[in-house]
């Protein structure tokens, strides 16, 4: 298989089957289902939690905010997509437009897809980037430990080369849900990670964001 991917519309994206989820809960006590304005935040907690990104965008496109996703859960639906446009009723053109989608079906194609996200951006003005299943594909165990980690560094590198650009980066991760000896993996994205962010089941089986890391106030100098 070829380690290269490249971004297509979101329309062209294959479809898969999105079963039914919780219900998104947005209670005084809880967090907002909305992503920072820049930084890296990072999304865990539940096994659907590479799929639960489609529930981020109405209010992106809403914004006007273009989004780019590196697909490495292969979890992107446009049937969904069409849904929350008939809902909204707004043009599933419109969705389209503002939506671009590459997917990664190995943790190299991700790393690749990563560090090629400047280029990417060139061509399309993301506002917002999503990334899934990092660092889930670098759990896989045809891929050697060594091999695996070397690409999952460069991966937080270009992870890092991002931040001064105005770009949200979120990525939708189960990296939870695996028994692996990898998982220091995933203890050095949260390091990294601006905001850390808990799916919970609540009563009433409706899901909810719990606050784990939050952002760092910015230092602003006090006037002489």
């Amino acid at each position: 298989m070829s380690h290269h991917a490249s971004a297509v519309p979101a329309a062209r994206a294959a479809a898969s089957s999105l079963s039914p989820l919780a219900t998104p809960e947005n209670s005084p006590n809880r967090m907002p289902w909305t992503l920072p304005e820049t930084g890296l935040a990072v999304f865990h907690g539940h096994p659907d939690v590479p799929r639960l990104f489609h529930y981020f965008l109405p209010r992106l496109v809403a914004q006007g905010k273009p989004v780019l996703c590196l697909d490495g859960a292969n979890r992107f639906d446009p049937l969904l997509i069409a849904r929350f446009a008939r809902e909204r009723d707004v043009e599933a053109a419109v969705f389209n437009k503002r939506l671009r989608v590459a997917r990664a079906f190995t943790c190299f194609q991700l790393t690749e897809l990563l560090a090629r996200t400047p280029r990417l951006l060139e061509k399309f003005s993301a506002r917002v980037l999503i990334v899934t299943a990092l660092p889930d594909l670098y759990f896989d165990e045809d891929v050697r430990e060594r091999e695996a980690a070397v690409s999952f560094r460069r991966a937080l590198e270009a992870l890092r080369v991002l931040r001064p650009f105005p770009l949200a980066t979120a990525v939708f991760t189960d990296a939870t849900s695996f028994e692996t000896p990898r998982k220091s993996f995933f203890a050095q994205l949260l390091a990294q990670a601006d905001q850390v962010s808990r799916f919970a089941v609540t009563d009433g089986d409706k899901l909810a964001l719990v606050g784990e890391k939050a952002p760092r106030p910015m230092l602003r100098s006090s006037p002489l």
